[in-house]
């Protein structure tokens, strides 16, 4: 697990699932329909769990969803992405450390995502090599919570300001952290089910789409993988155009 320093973030309470009682009987039913259908289909893709009707709760109403991610007047637009980053860094995090124990080097030997996709591990110098989930996730922790520990790329202190290209380097870790989150529905939404946290990791995702679509801040080859979730989770209701909002200033949101 890793740390954020002193900077304030966006918290998000705990949540109460609505899950009833007897999710395994309904997550092994699942598994067990689409395991029958991927045969008949011949395909080698994994059933899609997470967009099972039972599967899409999220906590937060819908005008709580939009004016999350809305810029306040007044507020600078990088201190805007810094807490949203920092807030989606955390609790990511926190979801990927529940089920840590279950993304193992022999289970997930390579970083997947839905539609058979695979991701590779640039290096500092622009060499891509392939790697295991678990080490992919954790360069991707590592990376993170380097950058965001980093005075010079995330100021705290009220003279240092953001560096010119502290957006590229927003954009950066929210991809990345886009993949972990690919990687957990696409490998680990049955246990994140049976552990009752679906409904904290699709509000998750909601906070991080939305961000996105309000600010284009990630490359939409990236997160077509994801689309189908993004319709059945958010709907057309949910599209936000690309820019700043002019709502009165908000208290931080808690979900």
């Amino acid at each position: 697990m890793f740390g954020l320093g002193n900077r304030k973030v966006l918290k998000y309470s705990a949540i109460e699932t609505s899950l009833s009682i007897d999710v395994e009987d309904t997550v092994t039913c699942f598994c067990r329909k689409a395991r029958r259908k991927e045969k008949d289909a011949g395909t080698t893709e994994d059933p899609k769990l997470y967009l099972e009707e039972a599967a899409l709760e999220r906590q937060l109403p819908e005008l709580d969803l939009r004016m999350l991610v809305d810029l306040p007047p007044g507020l600078d637009y990088n201190e805007w992405l810094a807490s949203h980053t920092l807030a989606l860094f955390d609790h990511i995090n926190l979801v990927y450390g529940t089920i840590s124990e279950f993304c193992t080097m022999t289970g997930c030997p390579d970083m997947t995502g839905p539609g058979l996709r695979t991701y590779l591990w640039f290096d500092e110098k622009g060499k891509k090599t392939r790697v295991a989930a678990p080490q992919y996730i954790d360069y991707v922790m590592t990376f993170t919570q380097r950058t965001v520990s980093d005075e010079t790329i995330f100021p705290t202190k009220y003279a240092n300001e953001f560096p010119s290209s502290f957006e590229s380097i927003v954009r950066k870790i929210l991809r990345l952290l886009y993949h972990v989150v690919a990687h957990i529905y696409h490998c680990h939404f049955r246990e994140v089910a049976l552990l009752g946290l679906h409904a904290h990791l699709n509000c998750v995702f909601a906070h991080l789409t939305l961000l996105n679509q309000r600010f284009n801040l990630i490359d939409p080859k990236e997160t077509e993988i994801l689309g189908d979730l993004e319709a059945a989770l958010l709907g057309k209701f949910y599209t936000l155009s690309p820019r700043p909002s002019l709502r009165p200033l908000l208290p931080p949101m808690r979900y």
